[in-house]
């Protein structure tokens, strides 16, 4: 194991700000793992600290192949990570939406920038990153659909669902889409949790990126055959929608399959205990997210649903 420090920026109230990354194998650039960006990806921190752990292991037993090189950084932004923050704590502004970067432009521009050069010219990337609506997820991978990325290879990792998803404005200041014009084939993995750690689910995680790296001939590595993907868009997912407020009282969990007519969850008046709405099902399929914090507004996304897809 190698350790360098890919981005160093002076402070004048503490410590300096600095990117740490660590590299296995031989010298060659073949995949970069990336752990948080953003202040509240604990879970993806740990998943990387964990994969970490896992590769130096596999080193220390010679189970790389020829000059294959993993670099994994575990954490782009220790600052918000330090007080608690999701997004950078100065302006509020998301390093997830500055890349490629710019090195004269605002701190998490040139942060992006500093990191984003060091990055470049792998053939895959792993991006550990969570999602714009909180709440909790079926552990799977996401890929911005773009020219540069297709489906086959994603399905290696063994997770039980691809999301493709159409880019939107926004999208072309990630790091998932500008990996990919820099000729980088590009995976973003979506933990169940954010901002709590769960063990079980790293565990998954971390087991995924391996059965990838054997798979591709990367490490000489035996681990269990995980799921036959199901792929889908975005949009087919079947958004179910608060029709009160009140407290949501979830019954099922994500990954759970619900039946059309199944009572999903209840929502209670706050004051009084009165049910104010039972939250059914519309159609069969498997529960992808749930809301995950206890109060919810009227009309508030509370589950997503993959119908039954036949592909």
């Amino acid at each position: 194991m190698r350790e360098e420090i890919l981005f160093r920026m002076n402070s004048t109230y503490r410590e300096p700000f600095e990117i740490k990354a660590y590299h296995f194998g031989g010298t060659g650039k073949t995949v970069c793992v990336i752990g948080n960006l953003r202040g509240n990806e604990i879970q993806q921190m740990y998943t990387a600290a964990a994969l970490v752990k896992r590769l130096k292991r596999i080193e220390e037993q010679g189970l790389f192949r020829r000059n294959y090189g993993v670099t994994v950084v575990p954490t782009a932004n220790t600052y918000s990570v330090n007080i608690g923050k999701r997004f950078w704590a100065m302006d509020n502004s998301d390093i997830n939406r500055m890349f490629p970067g710019y090195n004269r432009g605002e701190t998490t521009q040139r942060i992006a920038a500093g990191l984003f050069e060091k990055i470049q010219g792998y053939k895959y990337g792993i991006h550990l990153s969570s999602c714009y609506i909180s709440g909790d997820y079926v552990t799977h991978l996401r890929i911005v659909k773009t020219p540069y990325q297709e489906a086959g290879e994603a399905q290696l990792f063994g997770l039980p669902f691809i999301v493709f998803r159409k880019p939107i404005p926004f999208d072309t200041t990630t790091l998932n889409f500008n990996w990919q014009v820099w000729d980088t084939k590009t995976f973003s993995l979506i933990s169940r949790y954010t901002d709590k750690v769960n063990v079980k689910d790293s565990e998954l995680e971390v087991a995924s990126i391996l059965r990838f790296l054997s798979r591709m001939g990367i490490i000489d590595y035996s681990i269990y055959g995980g799921f036959e993907s199901t792929i889908f868009y975005e949009e087919e997912l079947k958004t179910v929608r608060a029709e009160a407020p009140g407290i949501f009282l979830p019954k099922v969990d994500v990954f759970d399959e619900v039946l059309a007519g199944q009572e999903l969850a209840q929502i209670t008046d706050a004051q009084t205990g009165e049910v104010l709405s039972s939250v059914r099902a519309e159609e069969d399929g498997i529960l992808f997210y749930r809301k995950s914090e206890p109060l919810v507004m009227e009309h508030e996304e509370i589950f997503m649903i993959v119908p039954k897809l036949h592909r």
